[in-house]
């Protein structure tokens, strides 16, 4: 079995579309699963929505996907993010509402729990240190846990000794040492490399393979600009930041 991982799409259709056809390049798979925030900050939420239904799939919910509906405050959020999240929710259909409504906080399949933020809070939290994941290795059973919302690609490993943290290597051996393990952003990556990035799960040969696959980013800001998204959240898909 097969399984691509993907977080934090953020209504980036050209992002998430060539996502799917460099998949498809790769001989396919037989389920996606998805990390939370398919819309926010993008042009394009409902069409990400469309398409993420189309394909064989299990979705947990981000925290912009929650903001989008209602389900949660963005008093927390900056301001440009608050401004995308307001146009967001104006631009989802029927729908795209019950469907984000309906979006586990937690799922597990095979060795892995997918969360959003984290195992402890799957909303909110950011794990990005070797000391948040140490605690957080303690709010989750499996073997493995995969996690979103920093948009920055990342393995966080515990051992007997402490808890260790490495950037995502393009290939990643899955063995006996529990894992927390962030694919990076397919809409808007914040490490310094624009281009989408995502993983695929193969089973049979126990290994996580990490991509990174370019897009048409002018595209995709030409269509934020014309809804009047703010320019920052337009600019910073140039860099990946």
């Amino acid at each position: 079995m097969r399984c691509a991982i993907l977080a934090d799409i953020h209504a980036n259709l050209s992002a998430f579309e060539a996502v799917l056809q460099d998949i498809e390049e790769r001989g396919g798979v037989q389920e996606i699963w998805c990390l939370g925030d398919i819309v926010g900050y993008g042009p394009d939420p409902s069409a990400c929505i469309a398409l993420l239904r189309q394909q064989p799939h299990i979705c947990v919910a981000g925290n912009h996907d929650w903001a989008a509906i209602g389900k949660l405050e963005i008093s927390e959020f900056n301001p440009y993010a608050a401004d995308a999240c307001r146009w967001t929710g104006v631009q989802l259909n029927t729908g795209d509402v019950e469907y984000l409504e309906g979006l586990s906080l937690t799922l597990t399949r095979d060795d892995f729990t997918l969360v959003h933020g984290s195992p402890r809070e799957p909303i909110w939290e950011y794990v990005t240190s070797a000391l948040s994941a140490r605690d957080n290795f303690r709010c989750f059973d499996t073997r493995y846990c995969l996690i979103g919302h920093s948009h920055v690609p990342a393995v966080f490993e515990e051992t007997d000794a402490a808890c260790e943290r490495e950037e995502m290597p393009a290939i990643l051996r899955l063995g006996v040492n529990r894992l927390i393990i962030n694919p990076g952003s397919v809409g808007q990556p914040r490490d310094g490399d624009p281009r989408a990035a995502y993983a695929i799960y193969d089973r049979e040969a126990n290994i996580i393979n990490h991509y990174r696959i370019p897009y048409d980013i002018e595209e995709t800001q030409k269509r934020m600009a014309a809804t009047g998204l703010p320019d920052l959240l337009v600019e910073r898909l140039t860099n990946g930041w």
